[in-house]
């Protein structure tokens, strides 16, 4: 089994992968929608990974209130600098979850039946598992974001409409 240092030093890499593009991207560009159908901007996938964040190793995990909109994440909008300010107390926070937080446990609080996660009772462990998954499927998404915005920006790439 991966141990706490082991682990943080993952989570850490996607979520700080991920405050590190949207940090350098400004507001601007962070807010700017990738112009794919359907596309959202990676200040809005970033302000989703909080939430995933703050529900599943805050509230599942660690038994806090849970207050979520999950589809407005997604559209979310704003200036980057309280977003990272936000990501790092997020990051705090689940450090310190993580450091008490012991895998073999039941959840302290069960996923609501229409609540989108895995489709299966889990421990713990399964929950932070399931947080990195999430972590760093949108670390690699927000990295084709990124080129993409930024080559569309300096007019690279060409779109069809």
């Amino acid at each position: 089994m991966i141990d706490r240092d082991d682990y943080w030093y993952f989570v850490d890499r996607a979520l700080g992968g991920m405050r590190t593009i949207v940090a350098e991207l400004g507001d601007d560009l962070a807010n700017r929608p990738t112009p794919l159908p359907g596309g959202n901007s990676p200040y809005a996938l970033l302000h989703h990974c909080v939430g995933v964040v703050d529900a599943w190793v805050g509230g599942f995990v660690s038994g806090r209130p849970i207050q979520r909109d999950r589809a407005a994440e997604f559209t979310a909008s704003g200036a980057v600098g309280p977003l990272l300010d936000r990501v790092d107390a997020a990051s705090a926070r689940f450090r310190a979850d993580l450091a008490v937080a012991d895998p073999s446990a039941p959840l302290a609080q069960e996923p609501p039946a229409d609540f989108e996660g895995p489709e299966r009772s889990l421990t713990v462990g399964g929950a932070l598992q399931h947080v990195y998954e999430e972590l760093a499927q949108h670390h690699g998404q927000m990295e084709q974001m990124r080129d993409l915005i930024v080559a569309v920006d300096r007019r690279t790439v060409v779109v069809a409409s």
